[in-house]
């Protein structure tokens, strides 16, 4: 369970940057795929499987919880991938598997390794519950539940005492940031049709979030459509209502974004993870919330809101096509050295300048993410306010840096 006794946080990774990101900003568990077997295969870059041991070490280090997402689509020509993967999970010491074909989870309990039943699964009632209780310690829920159907369902576990596997009462998990798909629970054909790369096997076009035009093909009317992208959901967010979804008894609170950048893992794990301490040491409060919105606001967005959990009609739809971030990133250069008495970073300028009072950005699969304002910089050993491309320039940092990390500057948008 999480630091606070409220709600487990569960962080998106789809690559060590933003698996690190994760942990160091306040996740207490993280979720990721291996190759082509999970629903992001296409999204992010994704980890290979000699690549476990090391996420198994880094998350365990800080008691971070480690979810192996295999919830694809599942075909003869896999089973002996997906008995490989298994294995592999199993003896690098990962906690569970995010499954929803019945063979990885017959060769999961096999192994006994825990499983949790994907939301590709569907569920929506307390008897589905029941089913899976026999295979499975934790439950994604529909993404189409209103919070009184989900608290009813978590009433309902306590009430008859329904336990997984493991003997312990079975837990309850809810999406709480990021994309919605126009599909239910994500299950759609849309790209299998148009460009024959099918979303349930982890390869969607996403056609949903482009601009179309309706045509009427007798009469060659096209429709007025207010928003052009009608089946492109804004992005969900639940931490303005978040009291509200923590009251539910839902133990996990899933961030999604496998796909997504590792600044938006930082930012967004390091905001729900101080409402969710707020929350618990009882300082949640609307002023807060204003705050929060705020910086949820600079990372990739496509504006948001709160999906089906308060009970309203559908239409909430984006009207860009890609992100409404307040913030973007440029890419200025890389790492070269850090001197560690000194605690000094030196970079190699390769794109744009730099200036005193600029916000910079390092991101690096070891590094994580770091943002800083630069007060200070020596550029070709000088002290000056501007470093040019080709330029060498050395930083004080609170944190070490690596040659293979990245230089960004943010800038508003």
């Amino acid at each position: 369970m999480t630091s606070t006794g409220t709600i487990e946080l569960m962080a998106p990774a789809g690559n060590f940057e933003s698996l690190q990101a994760a942990i160091d900003n306040g996740a207490d568990s993280v979720y990721f795929g291996v190759d082509q077997l999970n629903m992001r295969a296409r999204a992010s870059i994704n980890f290979t499987i000699s690549d476990l041991p090391e996420i198994a070490r880094r998350c365990n280090k800080k008691n971070i919880r480690t979810y192996l997402t295999l919830n694809t689509i599942i075909y003869d020509h896999d089973l002996s991938i997906i008995k490989t993967l298994l294995d592999a999970a199993k003896s690098a010491g990962l906690t569970a598997v995010i499954a929803m074909d019945q063979a990885v989870i017959a060769y999961a309990r096999q192994i006994d390794m825990e499983v949790h039943i994907s939301t590709q699964i569907n569920i929506t009632n307390i008897e589905t519950v029941k089913f899976y209780a026999m295979f499975a310690d934790t439950m994604v829920m529909s993404r189409e539940l209103s919070l009184r159907q989900v608290k009813k369902i978590c009433d309902q576990i306590e009430k008859e005492q329904i336990k997984g596997p493991s003997g312990n009462l079975v837990e309850i998990e809810i999406f709480g940031h990021g994309a919605l798909c126009m599909a239910v629970s994500g299950k759609c054909y849309l790209s299998l049709h148009s460009h024959n790369s099918s979303a349930n096997r982890g390869a969607c076009k996403q056609n949903c979030r482009k601009k179309y035009a309706v045509v009427d093909q007798e009469t060659g009317f096209e429709m007025e459509i207010d928003n052009e992208y009608i089946m492109s959901p804004k992005d969900l967010c639940t931490l303005d209502f978040l009291d509200q979804v923590i009251d539910t008894g839902a133990k996990v609170l899933k961030i999604e974004g496998r796909g997504r950048a590792p600044e938006y893992v930082a930012k967004v794990i390091k905001t729900y993870r101080e409402a969710i301490d707020a929350y618990a040491n009882g300082t949640y409060t609307q002023e807060k919330v204003t705050t929060w919105m705020e910086e949820l606001n600079k990372v990739y967005n496509r504006g948001f809101w709160s999906g089906y959990y308060l009970g309203q009609k559908l239409g909430e739809w984006s009207d860009v096509s890609g992100s409404k971030a307040t913030q973007k990133k440029v890419y200025i250069g890389k790492g070269v050295h850090f001197f560690p008495k000194p605690s000094i970073a030196e970079f190699k300028i390769e794109a744009y300048d730099i200036k005193v009072g600029d916000t910079l950005l390092v991101t690096g699969p070891t590094t994580g993410v770091e943002e800083f304002d630069l007060e200070e910089m020596m550029v070709n050993d000088e002290h000056l306010e501007v470093a040019k491309k080709g330029d060498s320039c050395t930083i004080p940092t609170s944190f070490r840096i690596r040659p293979s990390d990245k230089l960004y500057k943010i800038v508003q948008e």
